[in-house]
C-alpha cells in the first residue's frame, strides 16, 4: 500500500474519533475564526479578499472572511492567508506547524460549495487536521530545518484530505488527490516576518481544494508522489518516520495543539510565560536576561533588532523587553513600529542574549534574570498539559479581547452548534458579518 493509499483509507473511512479529539477540533474552529476575523485588516487580507473576489468574477459560492463571496479555492486561499495573518492560531509541536489555518478554510469551502451539514463538516476536519499533523511528523525536523514551512507542506496534504472527503471522494480517488498534492504543496521558511507567511497557509488551503477538485474530475498522478525516490518526501529533505503513521484511525495526535496566548510566533510563548513566572521585576534594575531555547527557533524567531511590528512577534529580545516591562503581549497593537522603536525598549532588549540550548525541546525555554537583587531563573514547557476546561475559558477570553463580547459569544454558539445544524450558513454568516 502506498502512503497515498494509507492516508486515502483513513481520509474515507468512518470517523471514529474520541470525545477529547472532538472537543479540540471544535477549540480550534472557534479559535480559527476568531484570529481570522480579527485579522481581516491587515494588508494581506485585504489583498488575498480582494484577489478573490476579482478572481470569482461574482460567482462566489463560499464566504470570505471579512465579507463576500468567492469560488471554493479562491475563498480556501483567502481564508487561509486572513487566518494566519496575525500570526495567533494554534500550533502542534510534531506537525511542527499551524494546521488550523491550512486544513479549516479548505474544509469550509469545499462544505459550503456542497451544502454539507455541519456534521460532515466537522468529520473533514477531524480527518484533515489528524492528516496534517501525522504528515508533519513523517516529514520531521530534516523538511523544516532544510527551510520548509510544514504549514504550507504537510499543510496541504491535510487541506486535501478534508476537501475530498466533503466532496465525496472514494478511497481511490482520494489517493490520487493525495497524491496530486505532492506535486503542488511547498512553502518556505525564508518568508517569515513577511506577507509570504500567511499565503503559505492559504496556498496549502487552496492546493488542497484543488488537488481534489481534479482528482474527482479524472486526474491521475503517480502513486509513489508522496514517499517514491523522487516524491514529496525525498525532493523535500523528509525524514520518513514510518512511526508517525502508528494508530492512525485508532489513535489521535491532533489534541496536542497548542493554542496562542500572547500575539506573536509560538517559539516565544515558552520564554514568555517563564519570564511571566518571574514577575514582577523593575525593568531599570535589571543587568542582564539570559534566555535559552532549542536551537531550531533561532532561524525562526530570533531577530535581534526588529523595527516593524510584524518583526517584532519574531524577537525573542524585544518580546522579552516588552513582557518585563509590562507591555501587554496578548494585545495585537503591542506589535507596532512604535513599540519597536521606544528607547526604554530596545535599552532593555539590548540587555537580552539568546542560547540555543540543544538539551531542550522545541516546546521548553528557561529564562534567567539578573539584577540589583541577585539572578532568578525560571522554566516552561508548554507540553504541559492544561485542563481542556481551562483552554476553554482562556480561548474564549481570547476572543471576546480580539472581538468583544457578543460577537464572541455568538461565534462559539455557532461553533457548538455544528453538530446538529443541516448547512454552514449560520457560522459563514458570522465570519462575513463586519461585527
Amino acid at each position: 500500500m502506498t502512503l497515498a493509499e494509507m492516508l486515502a483509507a483513513f481520509a474515507t473511512a468512518p470517523v471514529t474519533a474520541d470525545a477529547q479529539m472532538r472537543r479540540f477540533v471544535g477549540f480550534s474552529l472557534a479559535d480559527w475564526a476568531a484570529v481570522g476575523l480579527a485579522g481581516v485588516d491587515e494588508p494581506v487580507a485585504r489583498a488575498a479578499r480582494q484577489m478573490a473576489q476579482e478572481d470569482s468574477g461574482g460567482l462566489g459560492v463560499a464566504a470570505v472572511i471579512g465579507g463576500g463571496r468567492a469560488a471554493a479555492r479562491a475563498a480556501a486561499l483567502a481564508n487561509g492567508a486572513t487566518s494566519h495573518a496575525l500570526d495567533y492560531d494554534d500550533t502542534h509541536f510534531l506537525h511542527i506547524g499551524h494546521p488550523s489555518v491550512a486544513v479549516i478554510p479548505a474544509a469550509l469551502a469545499v462544505a459550503e460549495a456542497q451544502g454539507a451539514s455541519g456534521a460532515d463538516f466537522l468529520d473533514a476536519l477531524t480527518v484533515g487536521l489528524e492528516t496534517a499533523c501525522r504528515v508533519g511528523a513523517w516529514l520531521g525536523r530534516s523538511h523544516y530545518e532544510a527551510g520548509f514551512h510544514q504549514t504550507g507542506t504537510s499543510g496541504a496534504f491535510g487541506a486535501a484530505a478534508a476537501a475530498g472527503r466533503l466532496l465525496g471522494l472514494d478511497r481511490a480517488t482520494m489517493a490520487q488527490a493525495l497524491a496530486l498534492t505532492a506535486t503542488r504543496a511547498a512553502g518556505l521558511k525564508s518568508q517569515f516576518g513577511t506577507m509570504g507567511k500567511p499565503l503559505n497557509a492559504g496556498f496549502a488551503a487552496e492546493t488542497g481544494v484543488t488537488a481534489a477538485l481534479l482528482a474527482q474530475a479524472g486526474a491521475e498522478s503517480a502513486p509513489l508522489a508522496i514517499e517514491g525516490a523522487q516524491g514529496f518526501g525525498p525532493t523535500h529533505a523528509g525524514s520518513a518516520l514510518d512511526d508517525a503513521f502508528a494508530g492512525l484511525g485508532t489513535e489521535w495526535v491532533f489534541p496536542g495543539i497548542s493554542y496562542k496566548f500572547h500575539a506573536c510566533c509560538h517559539g516565544l510563548h515558552a520564554m514568555l510565560e517563564a519570564v511571566g513566572s518571574l514577575m514582577p521585576l523593575d525593568p531599570d534594575h535589571i543587568s542582564r536576561v539570559r534566555i535559552r531555547t532549542q536551537p531550531r527557533w533561532l532561524d525562526v524567531c530570533n531577530q535581534a533588532a526588529p523595527e516593524t511590528g510584524l518583526q517584532a512577534k519574531f524577537s525573542y529580545r524585544l518580546t522579552a523587553a516588552m513582557r518585563l516591562a509590562g507591555v501587554d503581549t496578548a494585545a495585537l497593537a503591542s506589535y507596532s513600529a512604535e513599540t519597536a522603536a521606544r528607547p526604554d525598549l530596545i535599552a532593555l532588549r539590548d540587555r537580552v542574549e539568546v542560547i540555543g540550548d540543544r538539551a531542550l525541546r522545541d516546546t521548553e525555554a528557561v529564562v534567567t534574570i539578573d539584577s540589583g537583587t541577585g539572578s532568578v531563573t525560571a522554566r516552561h514547557d508548554l507540553a504541559g498539559r492544561l485542563a481542556p476546561e481551562l483552554i476553554e475559558t482562556r480561548l474564549r477570553a481570547k476572543a471576546v479581547s480580539l472581538l468583544g463580547a457578543g460577537r464572541a459569544e455568538a461565534l462559539w454558539q455557532a461553533a457548538r452548534a455544528l453538530p446538529d445544524v443541516p448547512d454552514m450558513a449560520r457560522f459563514s454568516a458570522l465570519l462575513g458579518s463586519p461585527g
